[in-house]
């Protein structure tokens, strides 16, 4: 397992949490964003909030010939917080890409039935199919699988 990565209990065990709003904030006393939130959904990512949802996006992105990332996060990973502005960078930078969000204690029977066993894990998807993932949040292997999946399309995203 991956030292950037949480590993998830097994089972996937989640306990209901507070709902996800796109935003993690460690000072929740006032309620308020403090410095110290940290945005999850932001640039061109989209936030799924159901199995519905999540074949809608993906009908969409095989009509618009986009192939999807996935990123399977939850609000509670120290990890998955540290690259949620880096993968709100990328769907930036990469609008020929469908860049998804699925919080896996909001859609955990969904989650567990994609075998997600640490956070953040990333698939790759071309017409609903996976052709690759990476579990972690290594920054550098995101970047690097991300320009293969480009380069194995042709498409560079600009």
């Amino acid at each position: 397992m991956p030292k950037d990565s949480t590993v998830l209990p097994s089972g996937m065990g989640f306990s209901p949490r507070k709902p996800f709003n796109g935003f993690v904030n460690d000072d929740e006393s006032d309620g308020s964003d403090s410095e110290q939130a940290v945005e999850f959904v932001g640039g061109n990512v989209h936030r799924v909030t159901s199995k519905e949802d999540w074949d809608q996006k993906l009908s969409e992105a095989k009509r618009d010939g986009k192939i999807v990332i996935a990123n399977f996060s939850a609000t509670w990973c120290g990890p998955c917080r540290m690259l949620a502005p880096f993968y709100c960078e990328l769907s930036e930078k990469h609008p020929s890409l469908m860049f998804l969000l699925i919080d896996v204690d909001e859609l955990t029977d969904f989650s567990t039935s994609r075998d997600i066993k640490a956070t953040p894990t990333f698939f790759f998807l071309k017409d609903g199919q996976q052709i690759d993932k990476l579990v972690g949040a290594n920054k550098p292997e995101l970047q690097k699988k991300l320009t293969a999946v480009l380069d194995s399309v042709g498409n560079h995203g600009k």
